[in-house]
């Protein structure tokens, strides 16, 4: 049992330790926990995104997408207008008179959800960083028999996270059935989410010159 236990541990801390930053899958599942909307599918649809990422990294995509800087810019290049037109529209519901609680009409479709879920996901190259790129990484350094129990150990953080992030959001319901509450935290996404976008398109342009 105590063989496969430290690949395990690492893998769960380093994919802890970097999924709990501040970004933009964050700030998604959260909103959505607040509003109480298809928390289920999208805990469990990042979940298993991040662990099909991580898999791959660890079995060589790592290589691949550091030999492509080509496909790493049209993604950037792509994520880079998701998150600004996200944050622009975060910005654009800060500013509407319209009270806004947990509770308010106008929410997500399940589809709508799922969409921009895997764009948050597949779009955003600092997923691929920390899944495919470092997570690989230090998952091809384990022994090859072990790599298995680091890919488990590190997708078992990230549905972790996902759930208690969602699922957790409902404690602070009561302090967002005040409108000023809804504002300041889409006022947040809307920083992070340009902030993202900005790196993303200052990397491609360094890049591509």
């Amino acid at each position: 049992m105590t063989t496969f236990l430290p690949a395990f541990l690492s893998g769960f801390a380093l994919s802890a330790a970097l999924i709990m930053a501040i970004g933009a899958q964050n700030l998604f599942v959260l909103r959505q926990g607040l509003r109480g909307e298809h928390v289920g599918p999208i805990v469990l649809f990042f979940g298993l995104s991040d662990a099909m990422l991580i898999l791959a990294g660890v079995g060589g995509m790592g290589a691949f997408l550091a030999a492509a800087p080509q496909l790493t810019t049209v993604l950037a290049l792509g994520g880079a207008a998701f998150l600004a037109w996200y944050g622009i529209a975060a910005f654009r519901r800060m500013a509407s008179p319209s009270a806004m609680t947990a509770a308010a009409g106008g929410g997500l479709s399940l589809g709508r959800a799922m969409a921009t879920g895997a764009a948050f996901t597949f779009l955003n190259p600092h997923v691929y960083l920390d899944t495919v790129l470092l997570m690989g990484t230090a998952g091809s350094a384990q022994p090859e028999d072990l790599r298995p129990f680091f890919v488990l150990g590190a997708a078992s953080a990230s549905f972790t996270w996902f759930a208690a992030l969602g699922y957790g959001a409902r404690l602070l319901q009561p302090v967002f059935t005040r409108p000023a509450a809804w504002r300041i935290l889409d006022a947040v996404v809307g920083v992070v989410m340009l902030s993202l976008a900005a790196s993303l398109l200052l990397g491609a342009l360094n890049q591509a010159g």
